[in-house]
């Protein structure tokens, strides 16, 4: 979650790697202080590295799967620990893994194109394995999960080097309406990595700033609605926020069952794809995976179609423009490359359903939330000293100065007071939401103006950190898809004052073949982006 609601880290061997590279610990302590304005202009040699680079790497015998991966450990040590804050722990089997893939493929034998890729992914994502899940509470540090979720044991059948985990926004921004985005108790702040003293919105900052600063190749985050790709546009990535469904849920801490995804976060719009494919799959934990069969692709770098936008029809959500002029410049330029680029562009049109949703958006996650983090706790962590929601509303206050010295819990409180899903009020507010979103909302623009898909700002560009009195970004695209469940994905396109501003591309549900070819066009016509240089601060006459 990340729309406020306002508006809404083996072997010996790695040991001694991380005591040379200076990380010893996940605690907040190791991590930022006063350290964070200090520059880090060496040269990294994967600097911007894609998949399919460090696939070629591999091949030709210029790296391995350790040496990648030793190599991104000290990046961590040098870049994280001194200001970015991204990494909340690494894996202490990542070197061990490693070796095991470097063995595989000197056998002849590799798994598919995330073979020995490193990759990282969010601190509420189930791993059975040494390292926590915690969604960055306090509350919840402890023995690890005893499984890995559905995806985590996928992502390793897929030859993956999981090298650690990554901060958010604590519970995943769904704590206090005047929380810091990227702030947790268990990981304190993260920072933007084109400006260390702005936010990398959230609730997936880690993962946003992380494959941003190329501490890694791709990153998995997961949202609710944003959460994907408001730290994506932020932190000058690209994210896909896919079908709910396509993604099993099952062994990640839930806010929605209505609207939680996982998905892939990189530096381009292929490795994003490299990543979406392998981690599909059916899941009999996760009913909603059932919807997925004969929809979903197990390689989703077949679309990658540097023409995807010609003849595609798409419309501009305007009202959500306005707020930022130079975002609007930004945008205008977009839509003339996607024009150059052979799309139709019809402009403008309205999703009529997204503003009459109102209070019952916000209200449906409050039901859901209490229901699946009691669920979760009880199926998933048997061994967490907290067994249920209440149970986090009174760790919280027992350790006030630790877990919560900024901003309080006002939202677990409202979730905790909410009825059971049995309840007509949830019912109602269910019906509602899906009806608004979907049918009256993003299906009815679509046919209405026979579209493709819909393209809107994601937002401004990143803000100040404020701790003490919480977020004040402006703009946003996000609900419309989040609410339906459908997909979204943002591009990064253009920059204010240096700092990163992306668009977003959604449509109907299963349509990411068709919304990866369309920003995989967009991008090859707009060009790279650019690399962030860690700043202290921006450099602004």
């Amino acid at each position: 979650m990340i729309m406020k609601r306002r508006n809404f880290l083996q072997t010996s061997a790695i040991s001694s790697l991380l005591t040379t590279f200076g990380l010893s610990s996940c605690s907040p302590e190791n991590k930022g202080g006063d350290e964070h304005n200090q520059q880090h202009n060496d040269p990294f040699p994967l600097e911007e590295y894609t998949v399919r680079q460090l696939q070629e790497a591999m091949n030709d015998g210029r790296h391995t799967a350790r040496s990648i991966a030793e190599l991104y450990l000290k990046r961590i040590g040098e870049v994280d620990k001194n200001g970015l804050n991204s990494v909340i722990e690494v894996n202490p089997e990542a070197l061990k893994i490693a070796d095991l893939l470097d063995d595989e493929r000197a056998s002849g034998r590799t798994r598919g194109p995330l073979h020995g890729i490193p990759i990282m992914i969010k601190d509420n994502i189930d791993t059975g394995d040494q390292m926590m899940t915690t969604a960055g509470s306090l509350a919840l540090v402890g023995p690890p999960a005893p499984q890995d979720a559905f995806i985590v044991k996928k992502l390793r059948e897929a030859g993956a080097v999981l090298l650690g985990k990554t901060n958010l926004s604590e519970w995943a921004n769904f704590r206090s309406e005047r929380s810091s985005s990227g702030w947790s108790g268990r990981g304190r702040q993260t920072r933007n990595p084109f400006a260390l003293d702005r936010n990398p919105c959230g609730s997936s900052s880690g993962s946003g700033a992380a494959v941003s600063a190329n501490l890694c190749a791709i990153t998995i985050g997961t949202e609710t609605n944003g959460s994907i790709v408001c730290p994506s546009a932020a932190n000058g990535v690209v994210g896909i926020k896919p079908t709910v469904g396509l993604w099993s849920r099952s062994g990640i801490i839930p806010i929605s069952h209505t609207q939680d995804t996982a998905g892939p976060m990189g530096r381009t719009v292929a490795d994003a794809a490299a990543l979406l494919g392998p981690l599909t799959g059916i899941d009999g934990s996760d009913p909603r995976t059932e919807e997925s069969e004969s929809k979903s692709h197990m390689d989703y770098q077949q679309f990658l179609d540097k023409n995807g936008l010609q003849g595609k029809r798409i419309g501009v959500w305007r009202k959500v423009m306005g707020f930022h002029e130079k975002v609007d410049r930004i945008m205008e330029e977009a839509l003339d490359f996607m024009k150059s680029s052979g799309a139709e562009i019809i402009d403008p049109v309205e999703i009529t359903g997204a503003k009459q949703t109102g209070r019952s958006g916000y209200d449906l996650l409050l039901y859901e939330f209490k229901h699946g983090i009691n669920q979760y706790l009880s199926q998933n962590r048997p061994d967490a000293k907290v067994k249920t929601l209440q149970d986090i509303i009174d760790f919280n206050e027992a350790n006030r100065d630790q877990s919560m010295p900024y901003f309080e819990q006002e939202i677990l409180l409202l979730s905790q007071d909410k009825d059971d899903l049995e309840s007509s009020d949830y019912q109602e507010t269910l019906e509602k939401v899906l009806r608004l979103s979907r049918a009256e909302g993003i299906d009815k623009t679509l046919k209405e103006h026979n579209l493709d898909a819909i393209v809107a700002p994601n937002g401004g560009p990143a803000w100040p950190i404020d701790v003490i009195n919480g977020d004040h970004h402006v703009g946003g695209s996000s609900s419309p898809a989040a609410r339906a469940g459908y997909p979204n994905i943002t591009v990064p396109a253009g920059y204010v004052s240096g700092l990163p501003v992306g668009i977003s591309l959604f449509s109907t549900a299963w349509q990411e073949p068709k919304l990866i070819a369309m920003a995989y066009s967009f991008e090859q016509a707009r060009g790279p982006r650019k690399v962030p240089q860690l700043l202290p601060t921006l450099n602004l006459p």
